[in-house]
């Protein structure tokens, strides 16, 4: 059997961080004169002695470190409690604890759907919280995503190992050193993406918020119109550039702030993601401009922030796109499935594995016409082996099963195909809004039942563990030794 005690060890130090952050929400609070402080001071004191308490019970198992199995233990488990004692000062609110799970994991997941309105009115230590959580989750995601899930091998990520660890040129020797490169670049966008704000006329309160959610490609605002609230055009640019910044590789990003940006365009999910969301925009650009007469300027500008708060799995919302015709429906639905390049703070399937997917498809096109020719395609410098090839496969099929299986099981509750499909794509592919009149980006998710929340937050989380992550351990073999 697994030894779970060294887990049990990780996981008492992360509540007592959570434990910490929720502190921040509580100053502000404290500094509004808000009473609602002492929702975050005894969530905190909650969630830091149940992580005390952990610690110091299994004390000392962590000599030895965690081998693959508890690695994937420990993955799961972190995301899967950490949302739940990070709900708790949402209960403050009167709303149930369905909602408040569904909020945090949203927040925790980056995914940003949300069953809150009124925003504008909430206490201004929630507001915050919602933001940090989800700032918190875009660097744990960023972490997992370039330290654990190449270790794991999960949906072809071991290509990503075989870079990081073979390159001569590689940036750090060991994973602490790159984590806290992770850190300090985090830190730094962040901090770039606020001044860039309430440089273009937002309140500093504002500012900081939508830094936070910015950079984890996450959505939460702290005003219902979301980015509609905001009339400076500079404001879109602003988030545009920054969305794009959050969606590219953390490894590249910390390459090209030591002195290599064109680290970043040697990557060819770099390359491609790029020219993704550029050819997206010009096309809703010109649709919009035939089709609505809006001017040039504003329909590109409309147009890019919208359809790249999608592909990136932000879920902004600049005004309701799905207004604009049944073909903008259609492709806000497709684009869902996209997401950016792996090792950024993005959900979806990713760059990467589609690129992947189609010097498959081409592989097995020219061995059909030429079955006796050796034929090798490369990603980048790196030669597809066939386990790469499965391993990404296996998760798109996987991918899109799960999404058919949830828009069944949510249709069930007698939510209609539109509203089941696009929350179910939302859910697995850490989106934001959905589409259809309930879940819309002028809508939100408190109206779904209860059931569906519940199924919605696991989902969330079962995206943003790259489904295998979770799956592996539904496999008795994993559990025998």
């Amino acid at each position: 059997m697994i030894s779970l005690r060294p887990v049990l060890n990780v996981l008492g130090f992360l509540y007592v961080g959570l434990a910490t952050a929720m502190l921040i929400p509580a100053m502000v609070d404290v500094a509004a004169r808000n009473a609602d402080w002492q929702a975050f001071v005894m969530s905190a004191l909650i969630t830091g002695l149940i992580g005390l308490l952990l610690s110091v019970a299994v004390g000392g198992s962590l000599n030895q470190g965690l081998d693959l199995r508890q690695t994937f233990v420990l993955t799961t488990l972190a995301w899967l409690t950490l949302p739940a004692f990070g709900a708790l000062p949402f209960l403050w609110l009167g709303i149930g604890y369905a909602d408040a799970v569904f909020e945090a994991v949203s927040g925790f997941t980056t995914t940003g759907s949300t069953v809150l309105s009124g925003l504008d009115g909430l206490p201004p230590g929630l507001l915050v919280w919602r933001s940090l959580m989800q700032w918190m989750g875009g660097v744990g995601i960023v972490v997992m995503a370039i330290v654990l899930l190449p270790f794991l091998k999960i949906g072809g990520m071991q290509l990503f190992q075989t870079e990081n660890s073979d390159r001569s040129e590689k940036i750090v020797a060991r994973s602490i050193e790159l984590v806290r490169l992770i850190g300090v670049s985090y830190l730094f966008l962040t901090l770039a993406c606020a001044l860039g704000y309430w440089a273009t006329g937002m309140s500093v309160f504002d500012a900081v918020n939508h830094a936070f959610t910015t950079i984890a490609t996450g959505g939460y605002s702290t005003h219902d119109a979301s980015f509609g609230y905001f009339t400076n055009p500079a404001t879109s640019w602003i988030a545009i550039l920054f969305m794009v910044i959050g969606s590219l590789p953390f490894v590249l990003i910390i390459q090209a702030l030591r002195g290599k940006p064109l680290s970043l365009w040697r990557d060819p999910q770099v390359r491609a993601f790029f020219g993704f969301i550029v050819l997206v925009s010009l096309a809703v650009t010109v649709y919009l401009g035939l089709e609505h007469r809006v001017p040039f300027g504003e329909a590109l500008r409309i147009s890019a922030f919208n359809m790249i708060a999608i592909v990136t799995g932000t879920g902004y919302a600049y005004g309701d796109y799905t207004t604009w015709g049944a073909p903008i429906v259609v492709l806000a639905l497709l684009l869902k499935f996209v997401g950016g390049c792996t090792g950024s703070t993005t959900g979806g399937i990713k760059m990467f594995r589609f690129l992947v997917f189609f010097g498959t498809v081409r592989a097995h096109l020219r061995r059909m016409v030429r079955p006796n020719r050796v034929l090798s395609e490369e990603y980048g410098n790196t030669r597809l082996t066939q386990d790469l090839s499965f391993s990404v496969l296996a998760f798109l099929v996987v991918y899109m099963g799960t999404v058919g299986v949830l828009t069944l099981v949510l249709a069930s509750f007698d939510l209609d195909l539109v509203t089941a499909l696009s929350a179910a794509a939302t859910a697995v592919g850490n989106v934001g809004p959905g589409l259809g009149p309930i879940i819309g980006p002028s809508g939100n998710f408190a109206p779904i039942p209860d059931g569906a929340k519940w199924i919605l937050s696991f989902a969330m989380l079962m995206g943003r563990l790259e489904l295998f992550t979770v799956l592996v351990l539904l496999d008795p073999d994993f559990w025998s030794r």
